[in-house]
């Protein structure tokens, strides 16, 4: 569905990808995981057809996101982290924006307005950042493209719109879907996604299916010195020391996303070694 060969993008004197591949199927959601700044919001804009590479290729869905072509561009949507929207009510948004989206189903996104708990009559100007998030949430899953771009979702949500959120997203995958969440908030996509790629500055440390994760990798509490002094990655806790490691007992461990890119970044190239071995 995606793929991304030897891709090179910078702003001005910023390099941000030198030399970037990546390739993501349908029927998954990806989590793109890393700290702000490092390109994942960047990587996302390039998907889009807003942003177009100094060098290498872009291909989503048979077509280059750059020509702007109505057949991406009605299959493919973006929530952005960043928004406007005019002082309109939530059906004048239904009415002018929806015909752009052939697979556009109302019913559908009545039903996520109600869910995240949204005034139907509500003009958007008079909604809080995290409600406006919720209704552009709720407009682009009911869109139905092949391919939703997440850029931060949960950033203005509160703790019981995260649980919503993760509801949500979580019925709204079917084989013919790719949907792509970009975050530095990793606990709140845990037990949402099914595959994780970390960036840092413009690389990718790692990119691998959660359940090779949880089969590769041992996330638990230890209080054997010598083992927390070999884990790829520890940091104390109330209950001991949290540590991650190599799962040598065979046993599929419950992945902790936090703990998961902390090791990568303070430990890649040992952590990676487990999963090339």
């Amino acid at each position: 569905m995606i793929s991304i060969k030897n891709l090179h993008f910078s702003y001005k004197k910023k390099k941000v990808f030198t030399g970037l591949s990546l390739q993501l199927s349908a029927g998954h959601i990806y989590g793109l995981l890393g700290k702000n700044g490092t390109g994942k919001s960047t990587l996302l804009r390039s998907l889009a057809g807003l942003l177009f590479p100094d060098k290498g290729s872009v291909e989503v869905l048979g077509h280059r996101p750059g020509k702007r072509e109505p057949a991406f561009l009605n299959d493919v949507f973006m929530v952005g982290e960043e928004f406007y929207f005019p002082n309109v009510p939530i059906s004048f948004l239904i009415k002018h924006q929806a015909p752009f989206y052939p697979q556009f189903n109302e019913e559908q996104f009545n039903k996520y307005i109600r869910e995240f708990e949204i005034p139907a009559d509500s003009t958007l100007q008079n909604m809080s950042y995290g409600q406006k998030k919720k209704v552009l949430i709720s407009f682009g899953l009911a869109t139905n493209v092949s391919l939703l771009l997440l850029d931060e979702p949960t950033n203005g949500l509160d703790i019981m719109s995260k649980s919503q959120f993760r509801k949500v997203m979580a019925g709204a995958l079917d084989e013919k879907k790719c949907i792509v969440i970009s975050t530095h908030q990793v606990k709140d996509l845990e037990n949402l996604i099914d595959r994780i790629t970390i960036i840092d500055e413009g690389t990718i440390l790692f990119d691998q299916d959660m359940e090779r994760i949880a089969n590769k990798l041992s996330f638990r509490i230890s209080y054997d010195q010598a083992e927390i002094k070999e884990s790829f990655y520890h940091e104390g806790s109330l209950k001991g020391t949290a540590i991650v490691t190599e799962n040598m007992e065979g046993e599929e461990s419950k992945v902790d996303l936090e703990l998961l890119y902390k090791a990568i970044v303070t430990n890649g190239q040992k952590v990676q070694s487990v999963f090339n071995a």
